[in-house]
């Protein structure tokens, strides 16, 4: 089962990160995901498995791609930095499945 649809009424534009590049990150081109997007501090574990300070998660397919340090322009404007990228399946449970985004 996968979330529904009806859940994901916001958008935001992702450029995945690709590499470090002489002149700084390179990223693939800019894609729009829709998903639910929660605006809450929290304090979150990075891939290193540092604490660090995540201002917004959002929630959306679990096929999208957001892989740690890709670039994130909310619906705001505020263009911030993926802290890490989660796909929660959850089998033959019955809850959706889905992807978790968690933001600087």
């Amino acid at each position: 089962m996968l979330i529904p649809g009806w859940l994901l009424q916001h958008e935001v534009t992702v450029e995945a990160w690709v590499s470090e590049g002489p002149y700084g990150p390179k990223y693939s081109a800019p894609v729009v995901v829709r998903c639910f997007l929660e605006e809450k501090t929290r304090m979150v574990r990075n891939p290193a498995g540092e604490e660090v300070t995540s201002s917004s998660t959002f929630y959306a397919l679990p096929t999208e791609t957001c892989p740690a340090k890709s670039r994130v322009t909310l619906p705001s404007g505020r263009v911030t930095t993926v802290i890490a990228s989660y796909r929660h399946d959850a089998g033959t449970l019955p809850a959706p499945a889905h992807r978790e985004v968690q933001l600087q």
